[in-house]
């Protein structure tokens, strides 16, 4: 059949999967040239219905074609007009392997439309075509991809740095995940919220982007911390941003430690893992600071009482986010010698020196 008749339709109700067409054009032009879906992906800038036709074009030469990708426009399976929401993609390799590729219309966002998406080509591949393996692969800080790919079951796998280069030019890592024929279509990674606590002064929060005025210049010996592991006023915005990679990849957990009288944020408590996701290990690793006007006021052994008794706190059945707690058996804790301070506050808080 020649296309769109040969596009299979995939519905589960929530979305429905069919082929491009020409009434699409318009909404492919906005979300090709919306900020978002510039940042994301290299489409062409500028992008007018030029590019759209073309771009509906090779949908239909590959569909055509024995093994050409794969491509569907995603539509709200309760729109009776069906308009466009987004572009899936499944992109054969050989040897039942394949990647995914998917965008979202600036409008069509936040609904969980294209996670039921992916499950359903996922479905499609593996079901009727004999597939064994899907790919994933996104700049490291698109946190919204990977949202969607975790969602319908893909596993993080590794981080290639230093790899590709964006739009603007900027050095960056590739991100990659991978969904298996036999795995479930639900999330089964961790990614780390940040439950609130308030003990005394001090109230522990999630991070977020207005604490940038109250980082303060760090004063202490550059072997007391990693070079970035304490923001400055200058490095804030891609501190913060490795933060939430890294609660997103579900390698740490942390707080921001917030005067609670003020909320203003005077310095940080992360749990951690180096060796991987946090939930497979079961020993944490515990790593804090304190800014240089916050010291001395009790507020760092308040912080540290409330997080060391939520990493022992089991975690409840189906809480992929760490709300109700770590379940971690054992903390360990690296500080410098000639840290007087740090070594102080560790031992108050129940820590033993065993090397």
């Amino acid at each position: 059949m020649p296309f769109p008749d040969l596009v299979p339709e995939l519905t589960d109700g929530v979305v429905r999967l069919r082929a491009h067409h020409e009434r699409d054009v318009a909404r492919i032009v906005e979300q090709c040239t919306d900020p978002e879906t510039l940042r994301w992906t290299t489409v062409p800038a500028p992008y007018d219905e030029a590019d759209a036709r073309a771009f509906l074009d090779e949908i239909a030469r590959n569909w055509e074609s024995v093994d050409g990708v794969r491509a569907w426009a995603v539509t709200d399976a309760t729109d009776p007009d069906q308009v466009l929401a987004g572009t899936i993609d499944i992109r054969p390799r050989g040897g039942g392997l394949a990647a995914v590729g998917y965008g979202l219309h600036p409008q069509a966002r936040g609904r969980h439309l294209m996670a039921a998406a992916l499950r359903l080509a996922a479905h499609w591949w593996f079901e009727h075509q004999q597939g064994t393996r899907l790919t994933w692969t996104a700049y490291e800080d698109n946190l919204p991809s990977w949202a969607v790919a975790r969602a319908a079951g893909f596993r993080f796998e590794s981080i290639n740095p230093a790899c590709a280069t964006t739009r603007s030019g900027e050095i960056t890592g590739e991100w990659h995940g991978a969904l298996n024929a036999s795995d479930p279509r639900t999330a089964t990674s961790w990614w780390y919220d940040v439950p609130p606590f308030t003990v005394g002064p001090v109230h522990l929060r999630a991070w977020e982007d207005g604490d940038s005025e109250a980082i303060e210049t760090p004063d202490h010996p550059p072997h007391w911390l990693p070079a970035r592991g304490i923001p400055t006023p200058e490095s804030f915005g891609s501190w913060l941003a490795r933060r939430r990679q890294l609660l997103a990849r579900g390698v740490a957990q942390g707080w921001c430690l917030a005067d609670a009288a003020t909320g203003a944020a005077r310095g940080d408590v992360v749990i951690f893992s180096s060796t991987g996701a946090l939930a497979d290990a079961d020993t944490g690793e515990l790593g804090y600071w304190l800014s240089p006007s916050a010291r001395g006021q009790g507020l760092l052994a308040a912080a540290l009482r409330a997080v060391i008794a939520h990493a022992f706190t089991p975690a409840e059945p189906g809480d992929l986010a760490g709300v109700t707690g770590l379940g971690l058996r054992r903390l360990v804790a690296e500080t410098a010698a000639d840290n007087h301070g740090s070594n102080r506050a560790l031992e108050r808080a129940g820590f033993t020196i065993w090397g």
